[in-house]
C-alpha cells in the first residue's frame, strides 16, 4: 500500500535486503517491514530501504517456557521488564536479534546512494534490485523446517543463530570490498537478507509459542518487545547512517556494518536449548526417518493453511501489502531535485526511528485491545489521505504555505511512520494467533512469507508504474500522478475486511472466531 500501508510494510520489511523502497522509510517497517531490511524498524520515508518483514516460529519439539514465564511471576525469578514482558535470557536473545535488525539500518542510506550514484540505476531498476534482494523473506518456512529437522553440533537454534551472524558479516564485508556491479550488489545484499531472515525464523518461534493461546493483549506485548527493540536499534544507528556517508563514503559504512551481525552470533549462548545427543542426531538424519518427517511436515502445513479461518485472513494480508508504492521515485526526487544530502536524510531517519518507537507504544498502550478490522480500516484510510501530502512536496505547494522542503519532509515522515508502525503490529499479532499447536514455526513462517510476498509484489508493481509514467532519475513530471495512483490503490483491499476474524479486543482464550 502506499503511504500508511506502505509505511507499515516498511516497518516490517526493514531488512530483507534493499527492501521495498522507503515506505515509512519506511518496511523497510520498515520497510517495512517491512521489510522490506533485516529489519526491523520503520524506514524513513522517501528513502529506498531494506526489508524485514517478518517473523517466524519454531517447532514445538523444542520446549520453551510456558507463557507464564513471559509474565512477571512472584514465584519465579524476578527480571526487569519491557513492554510488560520479563527480560529473561531467552527474551533477551530475541530482543537483541531484533535490535541488530534495527541497527543494521546504519547501511540503509549507504545502499540507497550506492545504487543511485555509484551504479547509476534509475528508480525502476532500484525497485527491482530491492525486490530481488527481498527473496530470502519469501521462503522462511524452509528455514524453519531446516532448523527443526537438521540440528548442527547438537543444537537446532543456537548453531543457526551463530552461523546467521557470520553470514551477515560476510555479506557486508563483500559490499565494502569487492562489489562493483548491480548484480554483485544485489547478490551481496541478498546474502545479508538471508542472514537476518534465518535468525528471524529462529527467535520469532519463541514469541509465537508464547503468544499462541493467549489474549490479543498479551500477544501484542510480546510483539511490542520485538519491534520496540528493532526501533531502538534504528535510533542508535539513525543519525550516523547519513553523516558517515557524507564524511567517509559508502564503502566505509559497509565495513562498519559488517561487525554488527556478529552480535547475533554472540547471543546464541543465551538460548535455553537442550543439546541433542549423537544417538538422537543419527535418528533424525536417517534416510527413511528424514523423508517421512518431511512428508509429514508438508501434509500438516497444507492441512493448516487450507482452513478458511487461516487462508482468508492470509489472503487479506497479502492483498493489503501488495498495493504499489512510489518510494523509489520519491527518493530520487528528494536527492536529485531537492538536493537533500545524506546527512539530512540521516536526521530524518533519526526522527522516524523515534516515530517508529512511538508507533509501537501507541499500539501497545491504546490499540492492542481494539478489534483488528477497525484498526486496519482506520489506519488505511488515514494513511492513504496523509500519503497524498507528498504531492504538495513534489509540486512545491508547501513553500507557498511557508513550510520549507526540509521541515515538510520531517513532519510528513514522522506522522506516516507512527501510523505505519501502529498499523503493522496487528499483522504480526494476527499471524501468531492463527498458528495451531505443533506447527508454530513452519506455519508462522509461511504466513509471514506470504505477507512479504505481497510486499515484494507491491514494490515490483510500483516499479512498473514508475516506468509507465516515465519517471526517471531526472524526469519527475508525472510523479504527482504516480503518487495519487499508489495512495488510492491502498484503499482497494478494504472491501475484503470481512476476511479477517471477528475479534472483540482482548479475548482471554486467544482464539479467533471463524468468519
Amino acid at each position: 500500500m502506499a503511504s500508511g500501508g506502505s509505511a507499515a510494510r516498511d516497518a516490517y520489511d526493514e531488512e530483507a535486503a534493499v527492501r521495498r523502497p522507503l515506505e515509512l522509510d519506511s518496511r523497510d517497517a520498515a520497510a517495512s517491514s517491512s521489510d522490506h531490511w533485516p529489519g526491523g524498524n520503520a524506514m524513513p520515508r522517501y528513502q529506498v530501504g531494506l526489508t524485514k518483514d517478518d517473523s517466524s516460529s519454531r517447532h514445538s519439539e523444542w520446549r520453551q517456557p510456558s507463557t507464564d514465564d513471559v509474565r512477571k511471576s512472584k514465584l519465579g525469578p524476578r527480571y526487569f521488564t519491557a513492554f510488560g514482558v520479563d527480560l529473561s535470557p531467552d527474551n533477551m536473545a530475541v530482543a537483541i536479534v531484533y535490535f541488530v535488525q534495527g541497527v543494521l539500518g546504519l547501511a540503509r542510506l549507504a545502499v540507497s546512494f550506492y545504487l543511485k550514484d555509484d551504479l547509476h540505476l534509475d528508480p525502476a531498476e532500484t525497485a527491482v534490485v530491492s525486490g530481488f534482494s527481498s527473496l530470502p523473506w519469501l521462503i522462511k518456512p524452509l528455514y524453519g523446517f531446516i532448523s527443526d529437522s537438521i540440528p548442527l553440533f547438537g543444537y537446532r537454534r543456537r548453531s543457526y543463530l551463530f552461523l546467521s551472524g557470520l553470514l551477515g558479516a560476510l555479506s557486508w564485508s563483500l559490499m565494502a570490498t569487492v562489489v562493483s556491479s548491480k548484480y554483485s550488489a544485489a547478490s551481496s545484499i541478498l546474502l545479508g537478507s538471508l542472514s537476518v531472515a534465518f535468525s528471524d525464523v529462529v527467535v520469532d518461534s519463541m514469541v509465537v509459542e508464547r503468544a499462541r493461546g493467549e489474549s490479543q493483549s498479551t500477544s501484542g506485548s510480546l510483539q511490542s518487545l520485538c519491534w520496540g527493540s528493532s526501533a531502538f536499534g534504528g535510533i542508535v544507528s539513525a543519525y550516523f547512517s547519513g553523516s558517515l556517508v557524507d564524511t567517509y563514503g559508502v564503502r566505509f559504512v559497509f565495513g562498519v556494518t559488517a561487525f554488527l551481525p556478529l552480535m547475533t552470533s554472540a547471543v546464541a549462548v543465551l538460548v535455553n536449548e537442550h543439546r541433542i545427543s549423537s544417538g538422537e542426531r543419527t535418528t533424525l538424519h536417517s534416510g527413511s526417518g528424514f523423508v517421512e518427517s518431511s512428508k509429514q511436515h508438508v501434509r500438516q502445513l497444507w492441512t493448516s493453511v487450507k482452513q478458511p479461518n487461516i487462508l482468508l485472513p492470509t489472503l487479506f494480508i497479502f492483498l493489503w501489502q501488495a498495493t504499489p508504492q512510489s518510494d523509489s521515485a520519491m527518493f530520487f526526487f528528494i536527492t536529485n531535485k531537492l538536493g537533500f544530502t545524506p546527512e539530512f536524510l540521516g536526521r530524518v531517519k533519526l526522527v522516524t526511528s523515534f516515530a517508529s518507537l512511538l508507533g509501537v507504544g501507541l499500539y501497545n498502550y491504546f490499540l492492542k485491545e481494539v478489534p483488528l478490522r477497525k484498526i486496519f480500516l482506520v489506519t488505511t484510510i488515514i494513511g492513504s489521505a496523509l500519503g497524498m501530502t507528498q504531492v504538495l512536496l513534489v509540486t512545491g505547494l508547501n513553500r507557498k504555505f511557508g513550510i520549507s522542503d526540509e521541515w515538510f519532509s520531517i513532519g510528513d515522515s514522522l506522522i506516516i511512520t507512527v501510523l505505519g508502525q501502529a498499523s503493522f503490529m496487528p499483522v504480526l499479532v494476527l499471524a501468531a494467533k492463527l498458528c495451531p499447536p505443533g506447527m508454530e514455526a513452519t506455519l508462522f513462517a509461511t504466513l509471514m512469507s506470504i505477507s512479504n510476498a505481497g510486499s515484494v509484489t507491491g514494490g515490483l508493481v510500483g516499479a512498473g508504474l514508475t516506468r509507465i509514467f516515465g519517471v526517471t532519475r531526472d524526469t519527475f513530471g508525472n510523479l504527482p500522478l504516480l503518487i495519487v495512483v499508489c495512495n488510492l490503490s491502498s484503499l482497494l483491499p478494504l472491501p475484503l475486511l470481512s476476511l479477517l476474524p471477528e475479534e472483540s479486543g482482548d479475548t482471554d482464550n486467544g482464539e479467533t472466531k471463524n468468519i
